[in-house]
């Protein structure tokens, strides 16, 4: 599961490290490029909560290698031909295709896992390591041949089909077909709606930073050090790879002391790396690239085992909010950024970011810890 996990999250960051190539192969603007980013994650992400009630209904474990072959295709043919238009829906694609994995995929994931912080973190470790291999794997394809090879990108995807593909066939086999009743959700405690939407609240303000500094450091970081497209790409594998210590972190803290209280000194530390960000010139710049990927990818894996132990009977439901719905509505703010960086300067765009983890520090404060859900059957099989 973690592997194919790194296989479809390698067309969540490939969307982000095609920027510089499309604003320099078809002169696109700040905002024109930061639409193409939104158009992903629009549809990566809204899409998920509907997804996520399906998977609390029906065990739909068929999704997971239909879903990590959709996300491939679409990033495969953005590159090809130069209208906008179709740009747009060919991320769009790959957005839905993301949007079918993560609900299911999480599931399974926490019922592989027992609901352990460390074992989710591996699996989420496996999407940043998909996400810190895309802005490589887009410079050596597309910095070499350009955007008209973009189908080698799609290459990832096949090896996510055959992983997903063994992992179903693997629970399968672990735990048989065994279905589960709106009943058999009974008695794993019950959904605080409060605390979920105040942690979604949470989720959106990491959302607004990450999709903020993903879309823009690149270009960021060539103009601060006057280095080429190397240096953006460099920035940006900083930021994805960073993401993976910060992830085994977090679950290794969460258990020490405690998921929220992590958390939220997560967001104190991104206030301070994102302020790095904005102010510091020059090399040193990357050290707080790599600063704020770590106070945004240690809460990573506790916001989902956090949300779906908010709404133990619908942690299908949990799972698409928390990975999908947030983050579309954080991605929104991408285009706002881009018309203030077009207006002004990159520097200047990039300053609203030292908001939102301060709303989402507040937002936190205060909750309690909710007590550990049951996790659910992996199993293929109705859940209606």
């Amino acid at each position: 599961m973690s592997l194919g996990h790194a296989c479809v999250d390698v067309y969540q960051g490939a969307v982000a490290a095609l920027v510089p190539f499309f604003v320099a192969e078809r002169a696109y603007s700040y905002a024109a490029a930061s639409g193409i980013v939104l158009a992903a994650s629009l549809l990566s992400s809204v899409a998920q909560p509907l997804f996520g009630v399906l998977t609390d209904r029906f065990a739909m474990p068929w999704l997971l290698p239909l879903a990590a072959a959709a996300s491939g295709a679409g990033v495969a043919v953005s590159g090809i031909g130069g209208s906008y238009p179709l740009t747009l829906a060919a991320v769009a694609v790959s957005g839905i295709g993301v949007a079918a994995y993560h609900p299911e995929a999480a599931r399974a994931a926490r019922a592989a896992s027992d609901g352990r912080h460390t074992a989710m973190g591996w699996f989420a470790l496996g999407g940043n390591v998909g996400f810190a291999l895309a802005p490589p794997l887009v410079a050596a394809v597309v910095a070499t041949w350009g955007l008209r090879a973009s189908p080698l990108l799609g290459l990832p995807a096949l090896a996510g089909v055959a992983l997903c593909a063994a992992a179903v066939r693997s629970a399968a086999g672990r735990a048989g077909s065994v279905a589960v009743t709106a009943e058999g959700t009974e008695g794993v405690g019950r959904d605080d709606w409060p605390a979920f939407l105040r942690l979604s609240g949470a989720v959106v303000c990491r959302s607004v930073v990450f999709v903020g500094l993903s879309t823009f450091v690149p270009l960021y970081v060539r103009a601060r050090t006057g280095g080429g497209a190397a240096a953006g790409t460099a920035a940006l594998c900083v930021l994805y790879a960073g993401g993976a210590v910060g992830t085994l972190a977090g679950s290794r803290l969460a258990g020490r002391w405690g998921r929220l209280r992590v958390v939220r000194h997560s967001y104190a530390v991104t206030v301070l790396a994102v302020a790095g960000v904005v102010l510091v010139p020059g090399p040193p710049l990357y050290l707080f690239v790599a600063l704020a990927s770590a106070g945004l990818y240690v809460p990573f894996s506790l916001h989902v085992t956090l949300a779906q132990d908010c709404l133990p009977g619908r942690v299908g439901t949990a799972s698409g909010v928390t990975l999908g719905l947030t983050v579309s509505i954080g991605g929104a703010a991408a285009p706002a950024l881009g018309l203030l960086a077009d207006a002004t300067s990159l520097r200047t765009g990039l300053l609203p970011l030292l908001i939102p983890p301060v709303v989402a520090w507040f937002l936190l404060r205060g909750l309690r810890e909710p007590v550990p859900a049951t996790a659910p059957s992996p199993v293929a099989g109705s859940r209606a």
